[in-house]
């Protein structure tokens, strides 16, 4: 992959300007940023991320990947996951919270970013101010030369904040049937919340509520996890041999989740393996070859899993909206990735450098 096309992706499809000021006043960005969001809310969060998903597909096929252009696209704005998907998740806690989102979903309506939330101006609007938000941290960010995935980071920062914003617990209310964060064992038993614990919605009380709501139902088991993290990891990289393009395997990830909105069960979360695990293949087989890249691409597929199931009983599990733990892992695995390159461990990675 050349370095203008790294530079590009880097940056979310930001265009270079100059400075950080000079970035942040760009009016194109700040509108285009806020359609991104208040789309995001009309579709809702996950569909809006399914949507980037064939957005980069498109990009590897349409030979855009030569000049950085399609996948460019898919993450900037307007529809980068920091801006469509945060913004419809951000609406989706708002909407909840304003008695405007009874969808029958599982969980607190707020956690239901499958369901599109229509064209009720406020709750686009709502989207549209975490679309700015979301493209102005991320080009601060970017600017700044932080060594991680920016993008990532910015969709977990956003959601902490409307937790903040809306009135909601940043971590959440553990049970007291559950010992601890990491106790799924509530959930399995099918026990539910007590009486005034946590808010209801939806017509919903709070003993209407599980006691522990994990992120993926069908997917939280360790060693299941953990084995789908190394299995995706071992495919991303082998993908990006075939592509040459490391967010090839990312947007296959997305566009899968096609079939969990439409509700077919069992369908995995991989985004947060594909993507770490294609970056560390591109840093270790530089230095070491095609298997050891593979062997790295399974390693990091399986931290991205390990990381992201511990992120969710921390953030997901017991609280009230959507903290996304595929963007946390995506954070945390390209940062460390980031430090083996600067170590000299691994060799260039699309990641900004240390």
């Amino acid at each position: 992959m050349s370095a203008e096309v790294s530079a590009m992706l880097a940056s979310g499809g930001v265009v270079a300007q100059s400075g950080l000021v000079g970035a942040l006043l760009d009016p194109a960005l700040w509108l285009g940023a806020a359609a991104g969001g208040a789309f995001g809310a009309a579709l809702g969060a996950l569909p809006a991320f399914i949507f980037t998903g064939f957005l980069v597909i498109a990009g590897v096929f349409g030979g855009d990947a030569a000049n950085g252009a399609g996948v460019g696209v898919a993450f900037g704005p307007v529809f980068g996951p920091h801006i469509s998907f945060a913004g419809g998740a951000a609406a989706s806690a708002y909407a909840a919270k304003a008695g405007a989102m009874e969808s029958g979903f599982d969980y607190h309506n707020a956690k239901d970013i499958g369901f599109a939330l229509g064209s009720r101006p406020d709750i686009l609007g709502v989207g549209a101010i975490f679309g700015v938000f979301g493209v102005l941290l991320q080009t601060t960010l970017v600017q700044l030369g932080m060594p991680f995935d920016q993008i990532a980071f910015t969709v977990v920062a956003s959601a902490i904040l409307h937790r903040v914003v809306f009135g909601y617990s940043i971590v959440g209310n553990v049970s007291s049937k559950a010992n601890g964060f990491f106790d799924m064992g509530p959930f399995e038993r099918g026990e539910m919340r007590d009486a005034g614990e946590v808010p209801g919605d939806g017509g919903k009380d709070s003993e209407d509520r599980l006691a522990v709501e994990p992120w993926l139902p069908n997917m939280y088991n360790w060693s299941h996890v953990a084995a789908i993290g190394a299995v995706t990891g071992v495919a991303a990289g082998y993908i990006t041999i075939q592509s040459g393009n490391p967010f090839f395997g990312f947007g296959i990830s997305a566009a899968t989740l096609i079939f969990l909105n439409l509700g077919v069960e069992r369908i995995p979360v991989t985004h947060h393996m594909t993507l770490p695990g294609a970056t560390a293949f591109v840093g270790a087989s530089a230095m070491y070859g095609p298997v050891a890249g593979l062997l790295a691409a399974a390693l990091f597929g399986l931290f991205g899993a390990v990381f992201g199931e511990a992120f969710q009983r921390v953030f997901y599990a017991h609280g009230d909206t959507h903290v996304d733990p595929p963007a946390a892992a995506i954070a945390v695995s390209t940062f460390i990735i980031a430090v083996l390159v600067a170590a000299g461990v691994f060799g260039s990675v699309w990641v900004t450098p240390i």
